[in-house]
């Protein structure tokens, strides 16, 4: 008895149909996507058009929604943004409608992105020798905040590397 059945494919040729695919090829295949392809390619020319018409540090975080009875959704990371935005909102309507766009408003929502992960700690140490040499340095300084610096990181590094009891 067979663990597969008689209707799978045979290997080679399951391994050809899960080779990725660009999203237009899989849309072009049949007309019951038409109305999802013109969603999709509308909203990848808005995007372009985004990027060229705002300031770096907004166009990458800021998402475009539909075209919803002439209004334009977009969406930004945060608060902060979303407010910026907001001030751009007349001269950036001027020009998606120069453009070709038919726009006649803009909605602004904040929606949070995904949270990154924190960067992992900092994994530097410094070596006895190194934070003897700190130490030594910060007591030939006049009194000032390096010097009180220079002290706090020799004696943080110097309790690290002596052993636990």
């Amino acid at each position: 008895m067979s663990r597969f059945s008689s209707f799978s494919r045979p290997f080679s040729s399951q391994k050809e149909a899960r080779r990725p695919q660009a999203i237009s090829e899989v849309l072009n295949r049949t007309d019951a996507f038409a109305a999802l392809r013109a969603g999709v390619e509308q909203i990848a020319a808005l995007e372009r058009d985004l990027k060229q018409l705002l300031p770096d540090y907004l166009a990458t975080s800021i998402e475009p929604g539909f075209i919803k009875e002439g209004v334009l959704t977009l969406f930004a990371a945060h608060n902060a943004l979303a407010a910026r935005l907001r001030h751009l909102e007349p001269s950036l309507l001027s020009d998606l409608q120069q453009r070709g766009w038919a726009v006649n408003s803009l909605r602004i929502r904040v929606r949070p992105q995904a949270v990154k992960e924190p960067p992992p700690p900092k994994q530097a140490r410094m070596t006895a020798r190194g934070a003897e040499a700190l130490h030594a340095l910060s007591e030939t300084l006049a009194p000032s905040p390096l010097r009180e610096a220079l002290a706090r990181m020799a004696a943080r590094h110097r309790v690290s590397r002596e052993p636990k009891k």
